[in-house]
């Protein structure tokens, strides 16, 4: 059997979904043995890879990065997996959408407290541009698979690519993931 190209990615979001990968554990070996970690915030890996079998998103679509990010993603890859309640719905990483945009957003931050200068960086690099939405992933490309939780729990994460990594569709269903 081939070795499944395997990612992960982290846009707009707290990065509680990669802790609890991470708690995978020894689970980590059993997929080292079936795909190879091609892009991941834990590989040191620059620039996304063509012909990726799964990705697991973690966070919303925030800014002008993610958004490029995700398109890139949705290019490259057969199966992509919106990883987590930010994901998913844009949960807290969408709080500020109410707010009218990106603007009242950069002003709360940087110069309503501002003592000195006060500014919005806008320097290309510094802070990528928000977007006046954040969205979630499936409102910025087609997305194949939810898996929510904020984050999803490790045995939960397993038992999807457990099912997904053996070419099984899998189900989720109220709190527990149901398969066929």
């Amino acid at each position: 059997m081939a070795r499944l190209k395997f990612a992960t990615v982290w846009l707009g979001g707290c990065s509680g979904c990669h802790m609890s990968f991470l708690d995978l554990d020894e689970w980590l070996f059993d997929l080292a043995r079936v795909a190879d970690v091609v892009y991941s915030p834990v590989v040191d890996t620059k620039e996304y890879p063509e012909g990726v079998d799964v990705c697991l998103v973690e966070g919303a679509v925030a800014n002008e990065d993610n958004l490029e990010m995700i398109h890139k993603i949705r290019q490259r890859t057969r199966v992509v997996v919106a990883f987590g309640d930010c994901a998913v719905t844009g949960n807290v990483t969408a709080m500020r959408n109410p707010l009218g945009g990106a603007e009242p957003v950069l002003k709360r931050a940087y110069l309503d407290p501002a003592n000195l200068r006060p500014q919005v960086p806008r320097e290309p690099g510094v802070v990528p541009p928000l977007l006046d939405r954040v969205l979630p992933l499936h409102e910025a490309v087609p997305v194949d698979f939810f898996l929510p939780g904020c984050p999803p729990p490790a045995a939960r994460i397993k038992a999807f690519l457990q099912e997904l990594f053996a070419g099984k569709a899998p189900q989720l269903a109220g709190a527990n993931l149901k398969f066929g």
